[in-house]
């Protein structure tokens, strides 16, 4: 089965095509970050009109790519949340438009699922059931995961997730819009240049049972260092080296630690990250180390299906579609949408 999967939930426009036997055949994204990046974030109305213009375009680009036409699609899969509802409803009208036309059926993704999902598309796949970790600008969760749409909840944010902490701590750095890379990159000019950093910063709700994470308290600390140095003259280089460092490992130890919390109070032996800030090096190294000392294996996808894309999309709903599930025409999009509420593959 041949599915055209489309992604529009923020700000970047998603398209690619999955085939069930060949594989993946052809993706292609667009970016918005320098449009959104004059305005410090996401400006849900500029990115609406931005998918607009888009989505289209990147359709038959696809198609070009793949050597192949519109009447070669056999269904088409659309992101319906979570994410920014205008943005949304652009994917999921122009995705039900052209399933109508096609006679082929349709199926609305959950978003988080295309990214928990997003490993299977490489050569080497993990297999159910595992742990997952889902890490990017809305959500931070802990998920085990025995099978497609088989999740259950075991420890989420309960404020800031942390690639939005990343972006909030860019700020206070004066750092460009997306945050999370040019802190990275700053904490390994630190190490690199600077011999690390004198900072420690707090280590969120890893003293106390549990799998939530909180990441408002290390925002908070982070702004009183800042302010606490500028009171002896600005930034330096150095200092926002060190501080962006020191912040990254905090973030980086937390999710270490509740990883391997989870690893061990479900007995499970294998980790899946994913989501845009599975692609920070620091962190996959982190959790390599300590997946390696238990007995445990992680996986992650390339860096390119860490943040949104359509690959991920088509994947997801190649499978749910195989399992005789579709969304009718009259589509529903969810900005909010609970992961566990997803049916599992075979009640489908």
């Amino acid at each position: 089965m041949l599915v055209l999967g489309i992604e529009t939930s923020c700000d970047e426009t998603g398209v690619a095509l999955y085939h069930s036997e060949k594989g993946l055949l052809a993706d292609t994204l667009y970016s918005q970050v320098a449009m959104h990046a004059d305005y410090g974030g996401v400006v849900p109305e500029l990115a609406s009109r931005d998918h607009v213009r888009k989505t289209i375009p990147l359709i038959e680009s696809v198609l070009q790519q793949a050597n192949l036409s519109r009447d070669d699609i056999e269904g088409i899969a659309y992101t319906a949340g979570p994410g920014l509802v205008g943005a949304l409803m652009v994917g999921a009208a122009i995705a039900s438009s052209l399933a109508a036309a096609l006679n082929i059926p349709l199926i609305g993704i959950h978003h988080m699922e295309g990214h928990l999902l997003a490993p299977m598309l490489e050569e080497k796949p993990p297999a159910f059931p595992f742990l997952g970790l889902l890490v990017s600008g809305g959500h931070t969760q802990l998920v085990s995961v025995a099978g497609i749409g088989q999740y259950k909840i075991l420890g989420e944010s309960l404020d800031d997730a942390a690639g939005e902490a990343f972006d909030k701590a860019a700020k206070m750095l004066g750092l460009d819009y997306p945050g999370g890379p040019r802190v990275a990159k700053l904490a390994a000019q630190a190490l690199e240049e600077f011999d690390g950093t004198p900072y420690r910063f707090p280590r969120p709700m890893t003293d106390r049972p549990g799998l939530d994470f909180s990441f408002s308290g290390l925002k908070t600390f982070t702004l009183n260092t800042v302010q606490k140095i500028k009171q002896t003259g600005e930034l330096s280089e150095q200092d926002r080296a060190e501080v962006a460092c020191a912040f990254e490992d905090a973030v980086v130890d937390t999710l270490r630690i509740k990883c391997k919390r989870a690893l061990e109070q479900t007995g499970l032996k294998t980790l899946v990250i994913a989501g845009g800030v599975s692609a920070n090096v620091r962190l996959r190294s982190a959790l390599e180390g300590m997946t390696n000392k238990i007995g445990a294996s992680v996986f992650y996808a390339r860096p390119e299906f860490c943040t949104d894309n359509g690959a991920m999309i088509a994947f997801a709903g190649c499978k749910r579609l195989l399992a005789g599930q579709t969304t009718g025409l009259d589509f529903k999009v969810r900005p909010r949408w609970p992961m566990d509420e997803l049916l599992p593959l075979e009640d489908v």
